[in-house]
């Protein structure tokens, strides 16, 4: 993936980057592993000896703080890399220098599905067609008759949702996406592997077995073991509509694939200028770029999300379950999206070589290029190679 000029890392961090906190990974060529760092004033900071790893940085008893007082002391944060430089060599896929990787690592990549009313139906449409494209315009209509407008209003988990479902199941329409979208339990998933996500510049795969496909947009919210969200990143949860639409049992088959968890390109922490509900505005705009000439643009407006990110966190983290290493939650996407690319009525498919960018006000951009996953690099960095890194990294320093 070739950078577009020396504007690049301007377009990739935030638009008030010089006010932002902003940490991630970098896979460092020098010493062969991944580097905690800070993202400020045009260079890359090193934070090894502040942190070995994302989930230990946000363990802090106050993130914000500890890295603010690491970027004063060089001590502990050493500016090793210019920014612009790792940015064109992470877009380029060049694996001979140093380049971003995705921003978390321990944590574990969780989702939530079925949050906005817009992506709801889309997803009903794809259970009604069992998965066949070609159905999905007359499935569509069909759909939108009986719904209407009156269902975006709907508190999921209120008087109102529960007389919608009687309605529906009467109509023949129930669905389970319905009752996630609606219902009083959101859904929430795991959608990817400790360690397998990938990050800014890498290749998304798309599998073999899917002629269906989309990008997910999303806001993902960053959380520590004890459930606090500390900051958030941009994701692009892979979808492949063919095969969830066949069963909803299948979601495992549809989400978790070599490549189809895109992160990045850093975590922006919260402080006393951004918090999280700066984010309950925020508007995450899509762009894929194909290399036949054709663009589609989207736009996921997270104000109209149908749960409040507390009630997705609550339903992640809680008595019920713990993540003693934290965890990175998709909040859902608005965007499905349903413009035809080549065959009418079809709607929107991949194609190989598609340049996908998902860029927000707060958080900046996320670009990738889409790829079948069978050629895509395999994943093979994982615990144990971390762990054995971190080691090698500890013996070296005590030397």
């Amino acid at each position: 993936m070739n950078a577009t000029g020396p504007e690049d890392v301007h377009a990739i961090l935030p638009e008030d980057a010089d006010q932002a906190l902003l940490i991630g990974r970098v896979w460092d060529v020098e010493s062969g592993g991944p580097r905690v760092v800070a993202v400020s004033g045009g260079s890359v900071f090193d934070l090894h000896r502040l942190a070995g790893t994302v989930a230990d940085l946000l363990e802090l008893p106050d993130p914000a703080a500890a890295v603010r007082s690491a970027l004063a002391d060089p001590g502990l944060a050493e500016p090793r890399w210019d920014t612009a430089g790792v940015v064109k060599a992470s877009l380029e896929g060049d694996s001979t220098r140093t380049r971003l990787l995705a921003p978390v690592d321990l944590q574990v990549i969780k989702a939530c599905g079925v949050t906005f009313v817009d992506s709801m139906i889309e997803r009903v449409i794809e259970e009604r067609c069992a998965g066949d494209a070609g159905r999905a315009a007359e499935v569509r209509e069909l759909v939108g008759r009986a719904l209407g407008g009156s269902i975006s209003a709907l508190r999921p988990g209120s008087p109102e949702a529960a007389e919608a479902k009687r309605v529906l199941i009467s109509e023949g329409l129930w669905s389970q996406y319905l009752e996630v979208g609606i219902g009083p339990d959101p859904e929430v998933f795991t959608k990817a592997p400790v360690l397998s996500s990938v990050g800014l510049g890498a290749g998304i795969g798309i599998p073999a077995f899917s002629s269906w496909n989309n990008p997910e947009p999303e806001l993902v919210l960053i959380a520590t073991s004890g459930g606090t969200v500390v900051g958030a990143t941009l994701g692009n949860d892979v979808n492949l509509r063919d095969v969830e639409g066949r069963s909803a049992l299948l979601l495992g088959k549809a989400k978790d694939n070599n490549a189809s968890s895109a992160l990045g390109p850093l975590i922006r922490l919260f402080d006393g200028q951004f918090t999280l509900d700066t984010l309950r505005g925020e508007e995450i705009l899509l762009r894929v770029e194909g290399p036949d000439g054709y663009l589609l643009e989207g736009r996921n407006s997270v104000s109209r999300i149908s749960r409040p990110f507390e009630e997705l966190v609550a339903a992640t983290h809680g008595k019920h379950h713990q993540y003693p290493d934290g965890f990175a939650l998709y909040t859902g996407t608005l965007f499905a999206p349903t413009q035809d690319r080549d065959v009418p009525g079809q709607g929107f498919t991949h194609k190989h070589g598609d340049r996908v960018t998902i860029r927000s006000r707060h958080l900046g951009a996320l670009i990738n290029r889409v790829g079948p996953c069978e050629e895509l690099p395999e994943w093979s960095f994982g615990l144990r190679r971390l762990f054995a890194y971190l080691a090698a990294q500890q013996q070296e320093a005590r030397a």
